[in-house]
């Protein structure tokens, strides 16, 4: 009567298949004891007793239905797993073009810039060599004015000795006597005796040269790391201190973006994630993919610490900062003593003191940079490494020495500039 696969089929005495529940509640509300189907008329209800057969079959069928429905639904399944991952190749094949665009602009500026560098190269090479002999033709136009001087003085000595070897030969004494103290007399002649023809000096010449050399390369440098700021600065991040980890002697402002070294110690709970002996503090913020990149403020400062750490390291008792220990940092000492706390560590000898230093990572490049931003000049880089944890900014404002470091450190929002 439902019209559907049967459910508990029974049979009536006249042959016919149906619903228990469907046969009962139709004699219930309609003709009670009528078969439905041919209109037979039972003067009681009669047993109905279960189609065993059409029983399994019903069951075979629900079940090959259910199998069908779960069909529907893998298929549906799968044919959304196949678009996510053709949406998932358009998607890597746009990164690649765009990859691919960036790889072509970086070697249009890089052969620009060495082009530029060749050329300097070439020009200062040229005006080298320009110098040398034109002080070679200065010593020679000398030598040429000196022999002429002296070919001339021989030309007169000539002429004179063949006046004498004349007058040498005259019979006529009272000519001799004459001509003799004309003769006599020394001819103009220069004092030949300290004059020299001295080789131009050339020390110094090919020094200066690369001196200006290096003056325009180190121009085309500076071009070079303002491109790099600019394009690492578009990475920036929200960063904000976590006073869940910062040693008890250090203060924190109430917007997570400054920290000093204060003289009391704070009684706070000693949780897994503070740090108990070396002044530092982490961020909030955690990274373990892509790129990021913030700015800190290290002016009026005489020591501090600065970089990135990955989730796991030790933070009680004393710390060794190494990239084996999970830190990558750099770090100022004695006011002027700059160095990359590497394996060993790396003293860096920095042309002007930074008062903000920008911190850069590619966590699938492996790399974290860390730039001087006002002279927009690289700092240090740690490349190769392999990051396989999220990775913590740190910060450690260091010891406060009296008052003599008590600046704060900072966390300054990055200008980005176009």
């Amino acid at each position: 009567i439902c019209l559907d696969v049967f459910t508990d089929p029974v049979s009536t005495p006249c042959g016919h298949n149906f619903c228990k529940t469907c046969i009962t509640q139709h004699w219930n509300v309609n003709v009670p004891n009528q078969c439905p189907n041919c209109n037979r008329f039972f003067y009681t209800r009669p047993e109905l007793r279960v189609n065993t057969f059409i029983s399994e079959i019903a069951a075979q069928f629900r079940e090959s239905a259910q199998q069908e429905t779960k069909l529907e639904k893998t298929e549906a399944e799968i044919h959304q797993m196949i678009q996510k991952r053709q949406l998932k190749i358009q998607e890597i094949k746009h990164s690649v073009e765009l990859s691919e665009e960036d790889a072509d602009r970086e070697i249009a500026d890089g052969v620009q810039v060495f082009t530029a560098l060749k050329e300097s190269v070439e020009r200062s090479q040229t005006e080298l060599i320009d110098t040398i002999k034109e002080k070679q033709r200065k010593t020679e136009k000398q030598a040429e004015g000196f022999i002429k001087e002296l070919e001339q003085e021989i030309s007169e000595l000539k002429k004179r000795s063949t006046e004498v070897e004349q007058l040498s030969r005259s019979e006529d004494h009272l000519h001799l006597l004459q001509s003799f103290r004309t003769l006599n007399t020394a001819p103009p002649t220069k004092n030949w005796t300290r004059v020299r023809v001295s080789p131009p000096s050339y020390e110094g010449t090919v020094v200066r040269a690369v001196n200006q050399l290096e003056e325009t390369l180190s121009k085309q440098m500076k071009k070079l790391f303002e491109v790099e700021l600019k394009r690492v600065q578009q990475s920036a991040v929200d960063v904000t201190l976590d006073p869940d980890t910062a040693h008890p002697y250090l203060i924190l402002s109430d917007d997570g973006k400054q920290v000093k070294h204060g003289d009391v110690k704070k009684n706070l709970p000693n949780n897994p994630e503070r740090f108990d002996l070396c002044a530092n503090v982490l961020s909030k913020q955690r990274f373990s993919s892509g790129r990021f990149y913030y700015e800190v403020q290290v002016k009026g400062k005489t020591d501090w610490d600065l970089g990135v750490v990955r989730e796991s390291i030790n933070r009680k008792g004393r710390i060794t900062l190494t990239p084996q220990n999970g830190y990558w940092t750099i770090c100022l000492r004695n006011e002027n003593k700059y160095g990359a706390c590497a394996d060993p560590a790396v003293r860096l000898s920095l042309k002007s003191q930074p008062q903000k230093v920008g911190v850069f990572v590619d966590y699938e490049e492996g790399l974290v940079s860390f730039y001087d931003v006002d002279a927009a000049a690289l700092i240090y880089s740690f490349t190769g490494c392999c990051f396989t944890e999220k990775l913590f900014p740190i910060f450690s404002p260091f010891l406060n020495a009296g008052g003599k470091n008590f600046a704060p450190l900072i966390i300054s929002p990055v200008n980005q500039t176009e």
